[in-house]
C-alpha cells in the first residue's frame, strides 16, 4: 500500500461520498457528518490493512528464519551471534569496496 496513492484515492471516495449523501439527503450537515464517520471508517480500514500485512510479512520472515534454521542446524551457533542462519544466496551484490 503507498500511502499517497491511498490517501488520493479516500479523498477522492469521501468527495464522491459527500455529494451522493447532499442530493440524497439534501442537507450540507448530513453530508459532511456523515463523511466525517466514512472518513473515519476509511482510516481504520487503512491501518487495519497495514496491520495485517505487517503480520503477514513476520510470519514470512519467521517462516524463513526456521527453515534456515533446519538446513543450518548442523553448524553450531553462538549465543552471541546477532544474524540468524538467513541464506544470503538472494543478495545483489556490487563490486567489492576498496579500501
Amino acid at each position: 500500500m503507498y500511502a499517497p496513492r491511498v490517501f488520493v484515492s479516500m479523498i477522492g471516495t469521501l468527495a464522491v461520498f459527500a455529494i451522493a449523501t447532499y442530493f440524497l439527503s439534501h442537507s450540507l450537515t448530513t453530508a459532511l457528518v456523515e463523511t466525517a464517520i466514512c472518513a473515519v471508517l476509511l482510516q481504520i480500514g487503512y491501518f487495519a490493512g497495514i496491520l495485517f500485512m505487517v503480520r503477514k510479512a513476520e510470519k514470512e520472515r519467521r517462516s524463513t528464519l526456521t527453515d534456515s534454521a533446519g538446513v543450518l542446524g548442523s553448524v553450531s551457533a553462538r549465543n552471541d551471534d546477532k544474524a540468524v542462519g538467513i541464506p544470503a544466496g538472494g543478495l545483489n551484490r556490487s563490486e567489492p569496496f576498496k579500501h
